[in-house]
């Protein structure tokens, strides 16, 4: 295999993984968007509730589960306004990646730097996380966070060049 060849196949690989990536973030959008609206119409003891059933056979065989009791912890405090806010931050968290990842997907040139701020936004925030409260689970989403920022940034060059090479005249 050539120079060349060996370069436009893994042109070819970035560009089919930041397809993947561009879609798994707006399915995640999407759940986003579910979990928003659900949380708007399922009330905080109903939350409760279901946390009670989901972990209940589990407790009962390992009544220190970590998980479990974080699970059952997490439900026992909420209120209305935290389910609101919650609510609220999802759907709008939601509604701005399925809008982006739609518009870089159809190739609006516009959303690649908004992708990309917004991207930027998030791994401050979440570099900020990790210093209150290490996580490795928070590493791993800003490592990908990075990655997917890396990859829309390239895409973001590809697309600005192959735009400057059909604005300008055939000689």
């Amino acid at each position: 295999m050539t120079t060349t060849q060996t370069t436009q196949t893994s042109h070819r690989l970035l560009d089919r993984t930041f397809f993947i990536v561009m879609i798994i973030k707006g399915i995640d959008g999407v759940l986003e968007l579910i979990g928003g609206l659900l949380l708007l119409f399922v009330t905080p003891a109903q939350i409760g509730y279901l946390a009670h059933l989901l972990t209940q056979h589990e407790l009962s065989e390992e009544p220190h589960d970590f998980i479990a009791n974080s699970l059952l912890h997490f439900t026992n405090g909420l209120n209305h306004s935290a389910t609101l806010f919650g609510a609220i931050y999802l759907l709008l968290h939601g509604a701005v990646k399925v809008v982006l990842v739609w518009a870089v997907l159809t190739d609006h040139l516009w959303a690649f730097p908004w992708t990309m701020a917004f991207l930027a936004v998030f791994i401050v925030y979440q570099t900020y996380k990790l210093i209150v409260a290490f996580s490795w689970g928070l590493v791993a989403l800003t490592v990908f966070d990075l990655f997917v920022l890396a990859l829309t940034w390239r895409e973001y060059g590809l697309h600005r060049a192959r735009r400057r090479a059909e604005a300008v005249p055939a000689v």
